[in-house]
């Protein structure tokens, strides 16, 4: 029974994965970074805990979509962080040009001692250079009781 199960369940696995056919070749989004206007970030940190920090960014669009961030761990304790947005392309709707400021949350886990420095992605200068947001935030040795 085993013999005969397993290649009827191999062939229909690999049916499902070869019959998606999309119609179009172009995608009708990209992924974009947003521009961070603020983030609200604790005075400090408890070790062992998680924290929401709020991150205000500016939405450029109607067009576009707030998908998450992307953390990158620079060191032990430094983190950049972009706001990720999807953007759309459909040309047969029309996007509100108005800006918009947006806050998401940004879920964070404390788990090393000292302190934490965050850089939140705010665009580009005129010579093309990022500019960050700088946050530092010191972790309290000693949880309070």
């Amino acid at each position: 029974m085993k013999k005969v199960l397993v290649p009827i369940l191999l062939f229909v696995a690999c049916s499902w994965f070869s019959s998606c056919d999309l119609d179009d070749d172009s995608p009708n989004f990209y992924f974009a970074a947003l521009t961070a206007v603020e983030a609200d970030v604790p005075e400090s940190f408890e070790l062992g805990k998680t924290y929401d920090i709020e991150v205000t960014y500016e939405r450029p669009n109607g067009c576009t979509f707030f998908e998450g961030f992307d953390v990158t761990k620079t060191d032990q304790t430094d983190r950049d962080v972009v706001v990720i947005g999807s953007v759309l392309t459909d040309e047969e709707n029309a996007c509100p040009q108005e800006a918009t400021e947006v806050v998401a949350t940004l879920k964070f886990h404390v788990i090393y001692t000292g302190e934490y420095h965050f850089r939140f992605y705010a665009g580009e200068d005129e010579n093309e250079e990022p500019i960050y947001l700088e946050y530092t935030v010191p972790v309290d040795p000693e949880p309070t009781n």
